[in-house]
This record gives structure tokens, sequence and C-alpha cells, in this order.
């Protein structure tokens, strides 16, 4: 009896030592593994991706000569077009309808996902609101609406959605009708606020329309429109609050896609054309028309290339095999084998003939000793692994340090002949936790470019700490320069630089919080506009176009900021301008007047001559300081697709009441009824000159900031005449302000934000 339970405990221990040595054993080789690159989606020499869209074969990239594409399938379908003005680039599927932007396109599933649009019914007091209404459709060349991944979506409570075919083949639709607001609640559609029902195959497009049965007058309180959309299944989850206001974007609808339009056997009678490679499995499409290639199981990568679909290695990742031994990888499968000194099949289980089992021994000391051994080993390795990361974190902290600069702007802070030391640089940890980690709730803005923080200091400091996504490495010297320059500006209307981190990827900057949000906020908001009364908006004006006169006129290197709009300008508590985002700025050498450089800025806001020249000029800034006062002016936005087509460009519809007297049919009701008439016809022709078409003859935001300054006395000293202020007055006064904003070293060139995008890229709303 003692020999048998002696023999039982010896196996018990061989099976753990087994255990322990191949499952180390395996994770070495699935770590290997995953440092090998993945093998290509595309054709040799063909470009992968477009911004964030990676694109596999037989999609491809559209070229100058798309006559005999190479990178793609020869189908016009397949083609796809990358927008690059914009950051990232985006990326469209060509149609005989639209440009349609591509979210993903899956080889496995075959399935394309794209950005789908909604359609609207909205209804105000005085009955159908045709600016927020629009009824949407799309046509689709070759590849069908998924039948089984979408679902078409009606939501309302005065609501008959309906889904018709392009052809006229068929038509469907859905219901939706309640009282109260009572009646909804939140989750999946069920028809009550919200319905939906299931998309057909074979469906190449649609044409969405919505009709009512009240106009929403019972509803109209808590819901003023109708919606209906086609869009993917679970990517729409339903909530109340969507009955007054429907917020859901990106839309992705799914699109199934095959090869061409012959079945398997008769594509194979063409072995030329037939596009499934080595190991590949071919299929019918279930959607439409064509064929649709596969990797074998055991193989994976693009099944439409010649060495596409390789073999899995299941032996790298233990999740792949039952092996309990050793794993033996062979051309699409895997056997299983058991280590020297055990016998059996391999593979996990129990039974006759399962698994690892030693042969009998009774060295039970000896085994007992080995297994201590592995065990201090193991902890001593991971001991050894905790000591390595940190050192390689602390390792990667200076590398950061040194390649964002953090030697050369220590070296000038610390020369003697600095007068003021105000820039800090900041250790990542104190950001960190000044962020929270950067917790979501502490995001204040975000863009295209980055992300901006409201962080809390040790001292109580409320600063805002913006973490932008890109650096060019090439540009660090100059960076560190600007910091320098701009750290040092006291110009009361520019948010000020308090200093930055260089200890992570990419530089952290961090910047005087202001907490009363933007023009655009004050302006656009029904609420907040009410309370920016003529004389308030004169003076924002008069201060802006004072700071953009200052960076073009008084610094020591001239600045453009290039990105001129009323979300970059904060407002403090007391309504005080704070000029924010110079995060696209130029410097301007002095002996130069212009500069060619990629276009950038934001639409509706753009200076024509710039976008079609490339020739940034101090004029551009004048352009759209001249949009900014058309927004005050109007409380209309810049660019808006609600608008009807000839109103869509407020600047062009602007100059184009102006020209024919309906100036005070467009600006807005509370500065109409303030009786200042004359006073909006002088700043309504400022802005017409600043809105000139040729750069040439718009005045200097010097001039436009004089102009200002001499309104704005008038409104202050409502008896003095318009002569009672002069032109040569309101010079002097400008020079004598531009004097005590200048730094104490007389080199002050710039204010708030990094320097331009060859450093860190600008996002919306920084600073706040």
């Amino acid at each position: 009896m003692y020999m048998k339970r002696v023999e039982g405990r010896t196996m018990v221990i061989h099976k753990l030592l087994l255990k322990a040595a191949v499952l180390g054993a395996l994770l070495g080789l699935y770590h290997n593994h995953l440092a090998q690159a993945n093998d290509s989606m595309t054709k040799p020499g063909c470009q992968s991706s477009c911004g964030n869209l990676s694109i596999p074969y037989p999609f491809g990239l559209s070229d100058l000569n798309d006559s005999d594409p190479h990178c793609r399938f020869n189908f016009p379908s397949f083609r796809v077009d990358c927008d690059y003005s914009t950051n990232p680039p985006v990326a469209y599927l060509r149609n005989r309808s639209s440009n349609i932007e591509i979210l993903n396109i899956s080889i496995e599933h075959h399935v394309l996902r794209i950005n789908a649009s909604i359609s609207r019914d909205c209804y105000n007091s005085s009955g159908y609101d045709s600016s927020s209404s629009s009824n949407q459709w799309l046509r689709l060349a070759k590849f069908p609406l998924s039948s089984t991944k979408n679902k078409f979506t009606a939501i309302g409570c005065d609501t008959s959605a309906s889904f018709r075919d392009l052809h006229g083949n068929f038509s469907f639709g859905c219901m939706s009708s309640c009282s109260s607001v009572r009646d909804v609640s939140n989750g999946s559609c069920t028809g009550i606020g919200c319905c939906e029902t299931s998309i057909p195959k074979n469906s190449f497009g649609y044409d969405i329309s919505i009709t009512q049965f009240s106009n929403h007058s019972d509803v109209s309180d808590f819901n003023p429109c109708s919606y209906a959309f086609v869009t993917e299944i679970g990517s729409y989850n339903f909530s109340v609050g969507d009955l007054k206001q429907l917020k859901f974007n990106p839309i992705p609808l799914v699109l199934d896609w095959a090869i061409g339009n012959q079945t398997c056997e008769d594509a194979k009678k063409n072995s030329t054309s037939y596009m499934c490679a080595h190991n590949t499995a071919c299929s019918d499409a279930g959607n439409g028309s064509g064929y649709k290639c596969t990797c074998l199981k055991g193989y994976r990568g693009n099944p439409y290339l010649a060495t596409g679909c390789q073999d899995i290695d299941e032996c790298v990742d233990p999740k792949n095999n039952p092996c309990q031994g050793k794993c033996h990888n062979i051309g699409g499968s895997f056997t299983c084998s058991c280590p020297k000194g055990y016998h059996g099949n391999g593979k996990k289980g129990s039974g006759d003939g399962q698994g690892c089992t030693a042969y009998p021994s009774h060295l039970m000391e000896i085994l007992v000793g080995v297994a201590g051994a592995i065990i201090v080993s193991l902890f001593s390795i991971g001991f050894l692994y905790l000591g390595h990361k940190k050192m390689k974190l602390i390792r990667l902290k200076e590398q950061h340090f040194k390649q964002n600069g953090g030697l050369l702007l220590q070296q000038q802070l610390d020369e003697p002949d600095k007068t003021t030391k105000v820039t800090k640089i900041f250790s990542a940890e104190e950001l960190e936790k000044a962020t929270n980690n950067y917790h979501e709730s502490r995001i204040v803005g975000r863009g295209g470019y980055g992300t901006v923080y409201k962080g809390l200091l040790p001292n109580d400091m409320v600063v805002a700490i913006k973490k932008s996504k890109l650096v060019d490495r090439s540009q660090i010297e100059q960076f560190i320069n600007e910091v320098i320059v701009l750290s040092q500006i006291n110009h009361r209307n520019v948010v000020k630089l308090l200093g930055c981190c260089l200890e992570t990827e990419v530089p952290l900057l961090v910047y005087e919080f202001i907490n009363n949000g933007t023009l655009f906020d004050h302006i656009h908001d029904p609420n907040k506009s009410l309370k920016l009364s003529w004389k308030t908006r004169l003076r924002i004006a008069s201060e802006t176009a004072g700071v953009l006169s200052y960076l073009h006129s008084a610094a020591s290197i001239p600045i453009i900021h290039r990105d001129v709009k009323s979300a970059n300008i904060l407002l403090d508590n007391n309504y005080t301008v704070k000029v924010s985002d110079f995060g696209a700025s130029r410097l301007i050498p002095l002996d130069q007047t212009q500069l060619f450089t990629m276009v950038q800025g934001t639409w509706g806001y753009l200076d024509p001559e710039y976008l079609h020249t490339s020739q940034l000029t101090e004029k551009s800034d004048v352009y759209s300081f001249g949009v900014v006062l058309v927004e005050l002016l109007t409380g209309k936005k810049a660019l808006s697709f609600n608008r009807s087509e000839e109103e869509r460009s407020l600047a062009m519809y602007f100059l184009s009441s102006l020209e024919n007297g309906k100036l005070f049919q467009i600006v807005e009701e509370v500065i109409a009824n303030e009786g200042i008439n004359e006073q909006v016809r002088e700043v309504a022709n400022l802005a017409k000159r600043c809105l000139a078409i040729k750069a040439e003859e718009r005045p200097t935001m010097k001039e436009v900031a004089i102009e200002l300054e001499r309104l704005r006395a008038m409104t202050n000293h409502s008896g003095v005449s318009s002569t009672g202020v002069n032109r040569e007055e309101m010079v002097h006064m400008l020079e004598k302000e531009t004097e005590v904003y200048m730094d104490i070293s007389g080199t002050v060139s710039t204010g708030y934000m990094d320097s331009l995008e060859d450093h860190v890229m600008p996002i919306v709303n920084t600073g706040r």
C-alpha cells in the first residue's frame, strides 16, 4: 500500500513538471511569433492604406493612370480614392451617385463598412422646417446592402418611414406612434418611439421617405423631428433623448462584396481570370452576383494574392492546439507528441492513450529538488523582469526628453542673460496626477490632431494641458526656441503658455485655463447670444483685431495666425478676449512678405486666394477675421450645409445681401433692436473690405484695429461724433498699447500655442 502511494505521488509531480516545461516552451515560441511582421495584404509596390484605413487587394487606390490598374481588381467598384486634404486622409468608394466614405474593408468576411446619412423630417411652430429636413438616398454600382448585417430604423412619435428600391421593384417600411414621452423606454426598438425592419437581398440602393400624421403638433415639445436610416445591426441603441435630438455619427452601413459576375463553377473554367489563389476555397455570392475566395482551414491571409494564404503555426499559441506534450506544425494542421521520458498521444484529456504519462521512477527526492529549483528560478526571473521593465521606462523617458529638445531648452533657460524664466518643464507624473491619469471626464476639447484636458496643479492652479498626436522630429530646435519666446509673452488678450513636458513621446503643452467657453459658443447658442450686446460684440472684435495687429506688426518676427475663427477666440467671465490655438501659425522672416505652404485652416474662414495659390500672407488672417465680423453681425455659422446653396457660405451670402441692400434682413435681431444702424453699416463695410477676393484690396490688420477702436470709442462716448476720434489718434493709441505688451527683452514674437503644424498639430478649442 505504501509503495502504491509513493508511485501515485511520483506520477502527480511528473505531470506538474511536464506542464511547466511545456508551457514555458510554448510561451517563448508565441512571443517570438508576435514579433514577426504580418504578411502583406496588398500587391508588392502598392500602397496598403489611406490614413487609418487598411486597403487589402482586390481593392486598391486609384492613380493618375487608372485605365489599366495594377494594384486593384480591374473592376471600377474596387477603386478607392484617398482624400489627402484632411488629416488623417479619408478613403472614399467611387460609385455612380457620389463619393462614399469607407470605414472598414474585411477580406475574411467579404464586407465593406461605409458611412451613411440620416433622413430627417422636422417641424416647428410655423409648420414644416425645410432647413432641418432632408431625404437621403444611395445608389450602388456593384455591392449590395447586406441583408443579414443591416436594419432599416425609424425614430419618432408621429412617424411613418419607407425604404424604396431605386429600381421600383419593392418597398417596405415601419411606423412609430406615441403621445407621451412616458410611453417610451430606452433600449431596443420596440415600435414605440423607434421601429426597425430587415433589409431584403439584392438591394443596390434606396430612397428613404418620411411622412407624418399630424405635423408633430401633438408631440413637438419632445419630438420635433422624425428620423430614418439604414445601419449595421448593433451599432445603434435607442435612447429616449434621441426623440428630442438624434446624435448618431458616424452611421456604419454594411455592404456585401464579391468578385465579378460569374459563379465559382463558371469562373474556374477560365484559369487566367480566376482570382482564388493557392490554399483557398471558392463560394458563390449569397447576395448579389459573383464569387468569394477564402483561405482553407489552417491557413490565413489574403486569398486573392498568389502567396496570400499562409499556413497558421498552431504550435505558437497554446489556445490553437490541444497538445499536452510537444506540438509539431504541419501544412494546414499540427500533431502532438510526448517529450522524452513520457508516453501517450500527447493530447490533453483522460482515458486510454490520452495525454502524456511519465514512466515509473523512484527518484522522489531528485524530482522535488528540481521542482523547487524551477520555482525559485521563476521568482528570480519575475523579479529581474520587473526591474528591467522599470529601468526601460526610465531610459525611455530620458530618450523622449532628449528627442524633444529637453537639453536645448534647459540650456537656454540656464543662460545668464535671460531676464525671465517663466517657462516650467513639468514631469510626466505631475501632469498625469493633474489630469487623474488623463481621465475622460477631464477632456474639454478634442480634434483630429489631439486632445485638451483640464488639469489641477498641486498649488490649486487650474490649467489646460494639450496632448497632441504627432510631432516632426526635424523641427525640434525651432520648437524649443519658440517655446522660450511664447513663454515670455504678456499680452492680456492672448492665452498664456505656462510650460511643457518633454518626457512623453510628443511634447505636452500647459496653458492658463479659460472657463467661459469660445466666441463660437456665445454667438450660436440662442440663450448666450442674447447677452452679447452691440457694445460687447464691438469690444470683442476690437480686442481680437488688436491681437492680430500686434502679431503682424509689433512682434519682432511677424506671425500669421492662419486659423482665425470664432472657435479659437476664448472669453473669460468678463467677456474679455483670449486668442488661442497658434498650432497652425507661421513665423514670417523679416525679408519676406509671403510664404508658400500647404493650405491649412477651417472651411468657411479660408482665404480663397490662399486656397488657390498656396501663398500665405498677412492678408489671409484679414479675410478670416472678416468672416468672424460677419458672424458677430448676423449670428450665423460661417459654413452650414443645413442652409440653402446660396446661403451655405456666410461670406458670399453676406456680400450678396450687402450689395442688394438687404443688410438689416440678415443682421441678428438682438443688434437690430438697439438702434445703432449707422455703426452696424460701418462695421459691415469694414467686413466687406476684409472679404475682398484679392488680398491687395484688403486693409491691414492695423487699419482694421484702428477703425474698430474708433467705432468703439463712439459707442463708449455716445455724444462724440464720428469725427471725435480721428485715425491719427487711434494709431497713437494702438502703438502705445503695443509697447505695453512687448516683453522686457524686446524680442517677443508670438503668443499662446506651440509653433506651426511642423511641430505639434492643432486641435479644436484648446485652452478651454
